[in-house]
């Protein structure tokens, strides 16, 4: 579906489901304009990809059946935005449908793929939004849906220049997409509501991916459950893309958007702003900026966490809707990523053993007989007094208050080189510990969640011996 904005991206990377190079750790993005991206501070947590979405064009192509920019919204042309952004130190992506025309019924690129593609490379175009409206009934089977998506993805790499592929297939026949496109669609789109079922996203039923209406209005839950069965299928270079963020546009509490934004970041979603940054709360800004929860999402390891438990025996909420959910992934250096989701109508005590964290390991998991470290990754999250300050400040001021936080800035050190040396500000605040064969308990307010980063602290007393060791072994080679 589309959107009659701009979006904003993070940190693309890996190839290897895709061989482009490209979305090697998942997207991360937003909706509005380029400065204040830069002026919030979400740009250096990693948010460097602006996407124009539809009705950017005119209404007819030209002469040589070649994409046309509107005149009146770009009277500059496409060159001198894309250079603008360049500039500024951010990606350009750019926005085209499958069919015969986009969803704002503009000039679509179906059966114009090598013109278009063409084009979005003359421009500098960095990424490229495909959407799914006006297809001429080239749906219904994987086959078809592949080759409509396929002659783009073709055209693209013929152009020589990288482009991240970012399919808006709404989840239809989805399960050719990993191979041709950086990032997929895998349901219909989101809305800004936490449980709120909706007529108009009717595909339900997680164990029916071929399910042909995927509609809109899908609340958080929905989308959550529906990818659950196949979390474990993103992979570097191929990512399922649960479709926009929704934080700051209103519709749900801070705690709903902080489960929203961690269930997206934990199961390796690209993460695409889909609100107004002028209008930018200081509350959404303290949830979009934590680099404890993107560090999860842009984890080298590239692993998506999974769900280990789920029950629906618990209070409902007026919509009729409640269940809880534990989630759990492997990251980077052994460490491990738990979430306990509560969509229940009450805060809710809950508990996972070593033993169920680990439960995805083939055989008896070694884990449990080790001591873990516990990091609560929200508990860091930036005051929303010190939000405000930088929402407000002049750019001056608004630089001295990020060096005074000490806020972490992947602009100066990738998330890969932080995670790898452990940045404390990634690794979010030591809570306490969990022994051997031994459960972490929590306590989850209603629609909401507490995510857990977990620590072994025998590997890390592992890893301090070998270190003392090597420094011995070279003192006494100097030595001699």
């Amino acid at each position: 579906m589309f959107h009659t904005s701009i979006i904003f991206a993070i940190l693309l990377g890996y190839g290897s489901a895709v061989n482009n190079g490209l979305a090697r750790v998942p997207q991360l993005g937003w909706v509005n304009t380029a400065q204040i991206l830069i002026d919030s501070g979400l740009r250096d947590v990693g948010y460097n990809y602006v996407v124009l979405d539809d009705c950017w064009a005119s209404m007819a192509r030209d002469s040589d059946d070649m994409l046309v920019a509107d005149p009146v919204k770009f009277p500059n042309g496409m060159n001198y935005v894309s250079d603008r952004i360049h500039d500024m130190g951010l990606l350009f992506g750019m926005y085209s449908s499958a069919g015969e025309m986009t969803c704002a019924r503009y000039p679509g690129s179906l059966d114009y793929e090598t013109n278009d593609a063409k084009a979005f490379a003359w421009w500098g175009v960095d990424y490229l939004k495909y959407d799914n409206c006006f297809n001429k009934g080239r749906f219904g089977t994987p086959l078809i849906s592949y080759q409509r998506y396929e002659a783009m993805w073709k055209a693209l790499n013929a152009t020589g220049r990288p482009i991240l592929y970012s399919l808006c297939n709404w989840g239809e026949d989805s399960t050719h997409a990993a191979t041709i496109a950086n990032s997929y669609r895998m349901s219909g789109d989101v809305y800004d509501f936490f449980t709120r079922p909706d007529d108009l996203c009717s595909c339900n039923n997680p164990s029916d991916p071929m399910c042909i209406a995927p509609g809109k209005h899908c609340s958080v839950l929905n989308i959550i459950n529906r990818l659950a069965p196949y979390a474990d299928r993103s992979k570097p270079g191929a990512w399922a893309d649960m479709d926009m963020l929704e934080v700051g546009n209103g519709g749900m509490s801070d705690d709903e958007y902080k489960a929203h934004f961690s269930m997206w970041a934990m199961l390796n979603s690209p993460l695409l702003m889909g609100n107004d940054l002028r209008t930018l709360s200081s509350s959404a800004l303290t949830i979009l900026n934590n680099p404890a929860v993107i560090a999860i999402n842009q984890d080298p390891l590239a692993k998506s966490a999974i769900r280990i438990f789920r029950s629906t025996s618990v209070a409902k909420d007026g919509y009729g809707q409640g269940e809880i959910q534990i989630w759990s992934g492997k990251l980077f250096g052994g460490d491990q990523v738990v979430g306990f989701l509560n969509a229940a109508n009450e805060d809710m005590k809950m508990s996972a053993s070593l033993k169920e964290i680990f439960l995805r390991e083939a055989g008896k998991a070694p884990q449990v007989e080790e001591k873990w470290d516990v990091h609560d990754l929200w508990a860091n999250r930036m005051d929303d007094e010190d939000a405000r300050k930088i929402l407000d400040a002049s750019p001056e001021f608004r630089l001295r208050m990020f060096a005074d936080l000490d806020w972490y800035n992947s602009t100066e050190i990738p998330y890969e080189l932080g995670i790898m040396n452990g940045d404390p500000r990634l690794l979010g605040k030591k809570i306490g510990t969990v022994a051997p064969h031994r459960t972490l308990t929590t306590v989850v307010k209603k629609h909401s969640i507490e995510i857990f980063r977990l620590r072994s602290r025998d590997r890390e007393v592992k890893k301090d011996k070998v270190a003392k060791g090597r420094v011995e072994q070279r003192q006494q080679h100097e030595e001699l």
